[in-house]
């Protein structure tokens, strides 16, 4: 990728704050409702998810310049502001007894005082720190050799979906559910533009991840990859990753982007994705 340092980086970056921090990110949602600069989704299942572009005034009051930082009493007011957005959004979950859990999604580069210690107070518990890694789909579009025996296909039929879903769960060590795959089936179903894609080897999926194109945006997001860890090491991910860029390319889309975990993140890097900040999910449970 040309370009590649902090100002590539940078380019990237307010790339994905204009195009992606708005109702592009969650194209799935039943209800989305407006709380200052929150965005406040409901999704099937249950599932509330809390995001913005930026904090409003609440961030502009933290933001210290060179010339000089912010008086403490404006610091105080955006903290207690934030507070504020934060009892606000929760009241509003609360109040729907269908939602059961809720996540909060925050970015490393924002300007949030007291965000964090808001939500551990209203009982939201922050989960692992990811990467929000981006690149040109292009450079990932390369032809990666694959072991004797697996191949690549991309998947619709219910039967796949729930055995590719069944598969993640064990990857990543959750519990067993049909939700994501019930989920996946509705998106399908949806003709949204979302793809699923597995490696299998004889009869087995051994490495699996979904391509969301993102409507009236240069970006097709890569989520939900996971590789059996037998078959880790062997370029499998790799090219499941390059299955699902040349597709976004087909479809428009000239740039990748990804939440990942440090298993992931150094295949991304190696294939010409940069890291541009972080994302740390908040959540809660009824």
């Amino acid at each position: 990728m040309s370009g590649e340092g902090p100002n590539e980086a940078g380019r990237l970056l307010a790339a994905y704050d204009a195009q992606l921090r708005t109702d592009a990110e969650t194209p799935s949602a039943i209800a989305v409702t407006r709380l200052g600069p929150l965005r406040l989704v409901t999704f099937a299942g249950g599932r509330g998810f809390v995001t913005y572009r930026d904090l409003g005034e609440a961030a502009a009051a933290s933001q210290a310049t060179d010339a000089a930082a912010p008086a403490p009493a404006d610091e105080a007011a955006a903290t207690a502001d934030v507070a504020g957005l934060v009892a606000a959004a929760l009241a509003h979950y609360r109040a729907d007894p269908a939602i059961t859990r809720v996540e909060w999604k925050t970015r490393g580069h924002d300007r949030a005082p007291g965000l964090h210690d808001a939500l551990v107070a209203a009982g939201f518990a922050p989960d692992e720190t990811e990467s929000i890694m981006i690149g040109e789909a292009a450079a990932l579009a390369v032809d990666v050799a694959l072991p004797d025996g697996v191949r690549l296909r991309r998947v619709t039929a219910e039967h796949d979906v729930r055995a590719m879903s069944a598969m993640q769960d064990e990857v990543f060590g959750d519990e067993p559910s049909d939700e994501m795959a019930n989920a996946l089936l509705r998106r399908l179903a949806l003709d949204d533009g979302m793809e699923l894609w597995v490696a299998e080897s004889g009869r087995e999926i051994v490495s699996a991840g979904r391509l969301e194109p993102v409507a009236g945006t240069d970006f097709a997001g890569i989520w939900g990859g996971a590789t059996r860890p037998a078959w880790r090491g062997q370029g499998i991910y790799r090219a499941l990753t390059a299955a699902r860029a040349r597709s976004a390319l087909e479809r428009g889309k000239t740039l990748i982007h990804s939440d990942s975990t440090e298993f992931s993140r150094p295949i991304l890097e190696r294939s010409g994705l940069l890291k541009v900040s972080t994302t740390t999910p908040y959540r809660w449970r009824r």
